[in-house]
């Protein structure tokens, strides 16, 4: 038989866990091995077991959702699915979220939310079982203990080892970035120069958010950078990002 996909729910509203439990245990392969009203509850259950996927709220006592992902991502990596009314597309919570490593985002409506929930139990399903298999490590996950190296344009790009193929046609860079790869696509555009060949991304992130996740890089970099739309051309000092759904990488 296939292995169930075991889940531990953190969320402060009583009524929220209580739904989402039933949500996720009406699907076979999900398993709810436990819930927690904060992170500090939580933490203690991680003592005794590891979940597959955790689900996880914002706005909770004693800590809040972005704290304990980042503390969780620095010292245990786990599969999160963030769900929260306070991760509405484009807004500074989300994308912290996306930075410190969390697989996917459901936005919760600030009121009727039991209903939401039980409208949205196929896509909510759907969204743990993927984050379960989502690769999650040390490496990909945020560390705000690590130093990561800044890296010179020539690092990251490299000496191109043909004359041929520079006086034929142009460079470009194409980049490919699975969940939790933000951060080190952060670091990858503020290491390239204003005349950087062109770079065309695709990042593995929730439907909306490519479009401020681009905006937030655009004031970062010396580079342009910009949300993919139809038409528009790979040319130097900019780079485009292209949102990636259900690809595995």
């Amino acid at each position: 038989m296939k292995a169930s996909v075991r889940v531990l729910i953190i969320d402060d509203s009583a009524v929220v866990r209580q739904t989402m439990t039933e949500i996720l245990s009406s699907d076979p392969d999900i398993e709810v091995i436990g819930t927690a009203a904060d992170p500090l509850i939580a933490a203690e259950r991680l003592k005794e077991e590891v979940p597959d996927v955790i689900t996880l709220d914002v706005e909770m006592s004693r800590m809040d959702g972005i704290t304990f992902l980042k503390k969780l991502m620095a010292q245990h990596p786990l599969p999160v699915v963030m769900c929260s009314s306070l991760t509405e597309s484009g807004s500074e919570t989300a994308l912290k979220a996306l930075e410190y490593g969390v697989v996917d985002i459901i936005q919760k409506p600030r009121v009727g939310t039991k209903a939401f929930l039980e409208e949205s139990k196929v896509n909510i399903c759907d969204a743990v079982k993927a984050a379960a298999s989502a690769r999650i490590n040390i490496k990909q996950a945020y560390c705000g203990s690590l130093v990561i190296p800044k890296l010179t344009a020539d690092a990251v790009i490299g000496k191109a080892t043909s004359k041929a193929m520079i006086q034929t046609t142009d460079t470009i860079i194409a980049v490919g970035a699975s969940t939790g790869g933000t951060e080190a696509l952060r670091i990858f555009l503020e290491a390239m120069p204003h005349d950087a060949p062109g770079i065309v991304i695709v990042q593995h992130m929730p439907e909306k958010f490519t479009a401020a996740f681009a905006t937030r890089m655009a004031g970062l970099c010396r580079i342009s950078v910009k949300e993919a739309e139809d038409n528009d051309s790979v040319i130097r000092g900019r780079a485009l990002i292209v949102l990636a759904i259900g690809i595995c990488f």
